[in-house]
């Protein structure tokens, strides 16, 4: 006779769900950290143009981001085929930039509003007239740092 009862059913013993929750919200507050959440909703067609010599910018909160370039298909109804100005998620006129930049430039901290940079994002059909009418604006308010995005490539590919 053996002291030791034995199982005569083969069963798994069950499974404990007791560190579960745990689980979850490290999961969870592991995903709320490192998300990033988009800042703009592009409302234009966006393709920019090639450069060999390019540079990345490194600190992307001291730059101003305009988009300049042909409304996308479902907004082409309501703002035309011409080319636009797209600053955060709205469409802005060219003599609304200068005070665009103003108000946001007013939002930064102290210490970077000196050096803050214009980083145009146009459509390589774009209009230079439209963008040589922004430029002019940037120059009112003293936005004189611009900085043109493009994508590494070679610069010869723009010519059609």
């Amino acid at each position: 006779m053996s002291k030791f009862n034995t199982r005569n059913n083969n069963d798994l013993p069950e499974v404990s769900t007791a560190s579960l929750p745990d689980i979850v919200f490290m999961l969870l507050f592991f995903f709320m950290t490192v998300t990033v959440m988009k800042d703009n909703t592009l409302k234009i067609e966006n393709n920019l143009p090639n450069a060999s010599e390019t540079k990345k910018l490194e600190k992307k909160d001291r730059i101003i981001y305009l988009y300049i370039g042909k409304p996308t298909k479902e907004f082409q109804k309501i703002w035309g085929s011409e080319p636009r100005i797209q600053a955060n998620d709205k469409f802005i006129k060219v003599s609304e930039v200068g005070d665009y930049i103003l108000s946001t430039k007013a939002k930064m901290p102290e210490n970077i509003r000196n050096v803050m940079t214009t980083a145009l994002k146009i459509d390589k059909n774009a209009n230079v007239g439209l963008i040589s009418d922004v430029k002019q604006e940037l120059r009112k308010v003293n936005a004189l740092k611009i900085n043109y995005t493009t994508y590494q490539g070679d610069a010869f590919a723009n010519i059609e």
